[in-house]
């Protein structure tokens, strides 16, 4: 039997609010969840290079841990393990809370995407020669104050055409929240599916509405990466 095609699903209400629906949670998302990572990134990516064995200890152990755990595992690890983990009680309260999912899935997917943040800031210092540091220290500057003001803002601007993958991906792996019931933009595209059957129209509007929030996305990093790049460097 022939597939009757029907676009119309895309706009129709209720369909098409559905979509503007998850679209707006999967913006949400990937914003909030961006912020954890790159700051607790930039924290991280310091701490691996730090003089202090034991902060260098923990930041490594970090990165290597999320890193190298697929996102899924992590996001039903704290999702349905989480709350076991901090007792019956507490546990049980927490799993009261409204929205739970919506808020294990921006944690999961910031402390996730902060390992890989942490690693492009490390790749970030060592590009910087050591006679920059040397330099540095000469003027006065305790360790701390070249960390803060010279080095890592100088390290932010090498790694910024890797960030924007990263910010890119943190958008795209938001789609996995869907596994925890969290109705963004690719659940809202299954929904649309169980209830009138045309899945290919619905996730076909999904991958295009992806695309252009991708678009969207690398015309404002590249616009960033055009304003902040160090002169002499390769880019766009």
């Amino acid at each position: 039997m022939a597939y009757n095609f029907d676009w119309s699903v895309l706009w129709r209400q209720p369909y098409g609010m559905w979509l503007l629906q998850g679209l707006w949670l999967t913006i949400k998302i990937g914003l909030l969840a961006w912020i954890i990572a790159l700051s607790l990134g930039i924290v991280i990516g310091t701490l691996r290079v730090t003089p202090w064995k034991p902060l260098r200890f923990f930041a490594s152990a970090y990165t290597e841990l999320f890193r190298n755990v697929p996102f899924l595992v992590q996001l039903f690890f704290w999702y349905y393990a989480g709350p076991m983990l901090l007792g019956d009680r507490l546990g049980h309260a927490l799993n009261q809370i409204i929205g739970l999912n919506y808020y294990v899935a921006i944690f999961a997917l910031g402390i996730y995407t902060a390992s890989r943040v942490a690693e492009h800031m490390r790749a970030g210092f060592a590009s910087i020669g050591r006679e920059q540091y040397q330099a540095v220290l000469s003027t006065g500057m305790t360790q701390y104050q070249m960390y803060r003001y010279v080095i890592i803002p100088y390290a932010l601007r090498i790694i910024l055409p890797p960030l924007t993958t990263e910010f890119l991906t943190i958008f795209k792996n938001s789609s996995i929240a869907m596994t925890i019931g969290v109705a963004e933009l690719t659940f809202m595209s299954y929904r649309i599916d169980a209830e009138t059957f045309h899945g290919l129209e619905a996730t076909t509007g999904a991958m295009f509405i992806y695309l252009l929030l991708g678009l969207t996305v690398v015309r404002i990093m590249g616009f960033i990466e055009s304003r902040f790049k160090i002169p002499g460097m390769i880019g766009r």
